[in-house]
């Protein structure tokens, strides 16, 4: 009976405990409940002091939030990526309870972490916030702050958890989204109680340095046909520097706005009324589209790529045959019914047309690679909240390219591919990126082909030919498509943030989809492999992302106008412009005359906002010596040079991609 009672006591005692793992391994048990600060107090009280919530299983928690099963655990402290996410969710919170006080009639949706900040949406039955009301706003949230007030975390049923935001559509649904095995995890300040997931900081008087910065619309999850509520933003920092410098970066960011520069510059337009993500091209931003485009395409000539042209639409087996059906269709717009069984699709991607040029003519081992090119228009279904300019558009035209390799052709086209993308950032300038060699996650069957062997066979000669070349680069797993992993590569934005330019991609899927063959020496069928590629990604994409690169001010090959002419007098000058125009204009030099009846430090300064490259004063002077008064954008001088030597030097600019290297 002794040895009986025994065993039970040793298997309440397992029942009763967590195991806990360490960064570097190492694993101690605590008592079940134990919180992130007990873990962190049984490592040094210094950390338990620095630390404001936990990172366990790999999400994070709250400070003393109980562990209820083993797990992997991060303390997480102020100085950190993490622990500053803690403070901006906590801010969201702030901002809730201190609306729901001054705005007793306030409804409240969604409060999360944004990429620089924190947000709340809002819904006000008797009006929108203006940003007049921030200060009164921040002084509220000041005086919670102040009071000492803590952040208390609640686990209540799910009934419970309703009647506590009741009266609130939004909040309900969320507790209902929330809710598991009947309980709901609340965070409540004051009275405002917040359904929003995530670690929060357990004082409020952390939140001494914020600010808030802006409100605009957003649909309820994110979906068009939902109600249109207010989001209003802000940030938060643990010291002041940091949120001084998070708002000199956001100054920075406003004078790089392609939206702001593209208003200024007239490059281009939306009108919702048209077509929300839907822009109109203006001469100028069409002038800096169609240089882009013909850049391009001599380029990829030059590399033996041919160009073809492919309809927009396209039967919708074709995109089911493909699998971007199965696995697009949210992205893809619904299709069209021609009435008599036909189903229409506007295109979403461009490989499945180029596969029927492929597969248009029987292929020899001779033939390969064969390279396939085409600036191909595309339409993806964007909601309405995530357009963005040029940037997040409905109707986008790619930059777009499929080779069809033997097998053993692959890691040479590759290299090939790459030094291509290399060499036309370098026309670009483009310096600012890295490589990401992007995976499948291999637990997510759903969304990537199932064939383990295919992947480990193409992920690995993805990373040789990386290392081959010496190129530095870093891998993440769950960013491949769907049918094959891929090399992106990521650029900065000017907002700070990271998005893929360009890409290549290895594909043995799609040739198995659609039964792609050629005839080899052996004279056999055999199967080929595809890669995807895309250089310069979409013209809007890649324009908006040079707006913001250059901050307007293009270089001269790429300005959509190069050179303005001013006459100091038009009757006495005018007609020497005119020569000078056309001599230009002959040379294909986008050039024009601001012969307006306006001073002419007016007309100077004119071209200088409008940031034209080369601004020519035509005087006195400059007629009798046969010259002209050059003055280069952002600079003060003027020099005067022959008209001679001008023509030359602006066509040496533009040859050279502007380049001064």
């Amino acid at each position: 009976m002794l040895g009986i009672f025994i065993l039970l006591i040793i298997q309440r005692r397992d029942e009763i405990m967590v195991k806990v793992k360490f960064p570097d391994g190492a694993v101690k048990e605590f008592e079940d409940g134990a919180t992130v600060a007990t873990v962190a107090q049984s490592i040094s009280m210094s950390l338990a002091k620095k630390a404001v919530a936990g990172r366990y299983n790999g999400e994070l928690i709250d400070f003393n939030a109980p562990l209820v099963s083993d797990g992997e655990i991060e303390i997480v402290t102020k100085n950190s990526e993490d622990g500053l996410k803690v403070l901006w969710q906590t801010a969201s919170l702030l901002v809730g309870a201190s609306l729901s006080e001054l705005y007793p009639e306030m409804k409240f949706g969604e409060g999360s972490v944004s990429e620089h900040g924190f947000f709340i949406d809002t819904d006000n039955v008797t009006g929108q916030i203006a940003e007049t009301e921030f200060e009164k706003i921040s002084k509220k949230m000041q005086e919670i702050v102040n009071s000492g007030a803590k952040v208390e975390r609640i686990v209540v049923d799910e009934k419970e958890a309703l009647a506590l935001v009741d009266g609130d559509a939004y909040r309900m649904e969320l507790v209902k989204e929330a809710a598991v095995s009947g309980k709901v995890v609340l965070h409540k300040l004051n009275s405002f109680v917040d359904v929003s997931a995530g670690a929060y900081l357990e004082k409020v008087s952390s939140i001494k340095i914020f600010k808030l910065l802006s409100v605009a619309g957003a649909y309820w999850k994110g979906a068009s046909s939902n109600p249109m509520l207010q989001r209003v933003y802000g940030t938060a920092f643990y010291k002041q520097k940091e949120l001084d410098a998070e708002l000199q970066r956001r100054q920075e960011a406003r004078e790089r706005d392609h939206r702001v520069i593209g208003n200024d510059l007239d490059l281009f337009f939306v009108d919702p009324k048209a077509g929300a993500g839907l822009p109109y091209w203006m001469p100028n931003g069409a002038t800096i589209r169609r240089t882009i485009e013909r850049y391009i395409i001599d380029k990829e000539v030059s590399r033996g790529y041919e160009h073809v042209y492919t309809p927009i639409l396209a039967n919708l087996d074709l995109y089911k045959q493909s699998g971007h059906w199965d696995h697009y269709r949210e992205d893809m717009f619904p299709p069209m019914d021609m009435g008599d069984g036909e189903l229409l699709e506007l295109r979403p991607m461009n490989c499945p047309s180029h596969i029927q040029i492929y597969n248009h003519h029987i292929r020899s081992y001779r033939d390969l690679p064969l390279r396939i090119a085409e600036l191909g228009m595309m339409h993806r279904y964007e909601k309405s909240g995530a357009l963005t300019g040029l940037s997040r558009v409905r109707e986008m035209t790619l930059n777009d390219g499929h080779t069809f390799v033997t097998p053993d052709q692959i890691e040479a086209e590759f290299k090939s591919t790459l030094q291509l993308m290399v060499s036309v950032y370098a026309d670009f300038d483009i310096t600012d990126y890295r490589f990401r060699l992007s995976y499948r996650d291999p637990k997510n069957t759903h969304k990537y082909f199932d064939d383990d062997e295919m992947w480990e066979k193409s992920q690995k000669m993805l990373k040789a030919a990386m290392d081959d070349l010496g190129l530095e680069y870093f891998e993440a797993e769950g960013e491949a498509a769907f049918y094959g992993p891929k090399l992106d590569v990521q650029t900065k934005t000017a907002l700070g943030g990271e998005e893929t330019l360009s890409t290549i991609q290895l594909d043995f899927l799609l040739p198995e989809k659609f039964d792609l063959h050629y005839i080899g020496a052996d004279g056999e069928e055999h199967r080929p492999v595809m890669i995807h590629r895309g250089i310069v990604s979409t013209m809007e994409r890649f324009t908006a992302y040079l707006t913001e690169m250059y901050k307007g001010a293009f270089p001269t090959w790429l300005s959509p106008k190069q050179v303005t002419i001013i006459p100091v007098k038009n009757d006495l000058h005018l007609e020497y412009c005119e020569e000078l125009r056309d001599r230009l204009a002959a040379a294909n030099v986008r050039v024009s005359i601001d012969d307006r009846n306006e001073k002419m430090g007016y007309k100077v300064r004119q071209a200088q906002v409008t940031k034209i490259p080369y601004i020519l004063v035509v005087g006195d002077q400059e007629v009798a010596s046969n010259e002209v008064a050059v003055r280069r954008y952002s600079e003060k001088n003027t020099v005067n040079v022959s008209k001679d030597k001008f023509v030359n030097e602006i066509l040496a600019d533009i040859a050279s991609y502007s380049r001064t290297k």
